[in-house]
């Protein structure tokens, strides 16, 4: 694992996705790299079904998305502290999260990417697509994917 430097863990702060963040604290620990935590904020869109929603409403909804994800991350940021890992973080957006999250990576040089995957598979992941599918064909670093699944499993 030599030459690992800098690890992002990409997170939407689902289960899923938090699911991956055990991995990349261990990751992080065991090769010394600096972590950085990675939220991408989704793209919105002024129209709706109901009309025209005024921008201030939207900006008034971008500032609550901020908010939360600046408290969630730093519940993340702590815990990567806690755990004697140099960790820094990093809200990105509106955009779509697959591209934001490649965006980010090539940016930061990132050495190896964690993220967590729904496991969705058969018509979901079809109607649903896949942000880790997208990123793992598109990135240009090594993409480390974890399923939720798998670390209940590993938990029990």
């Amino acid at each position: 694992m030599d030459g690992i430097q800098r690890i992002t863990y990409a997170t939407d702060f689902s289960p899923s996705s938090l699911a991956a963040f055990s991995h990349a604290l261990r990751l992080a620990r065991v090769t010394g790299a600096e972590l950085t935590i990675l939220h991408v904020l989704p793209a919105l869109t002024p129209f709706v079904d109901l009309g025209y929603v005024p921008q201030q409403t939207w900006s008034e909804f971008d500032a609550t998305m901020r908010a939360k994800a600046g408290q969630e991350m730093n519940h993340l940021v702590r815990q990567a502290v806690d755990a004697g890992v140099r960790t820094t973080s990093s809200i990105v957006g509106p955009g779509l999260p697959a591209d934001e999250i490649v965006r980010a990576v090539d940016k930061a040089k990132t050495d190896v990417l964690v993220l967590g995957t729904h496991g969705r598979t058969g018509v979901a992941r079809l109607l649903l697509g896949s942000v880790a599918t997208r990123v793992v064909a598109t990135a240009s670093c090594p993409v480390l994917t974890v399923r939720a699944a798998e670390t209940a499993a590993a938990a029990a």
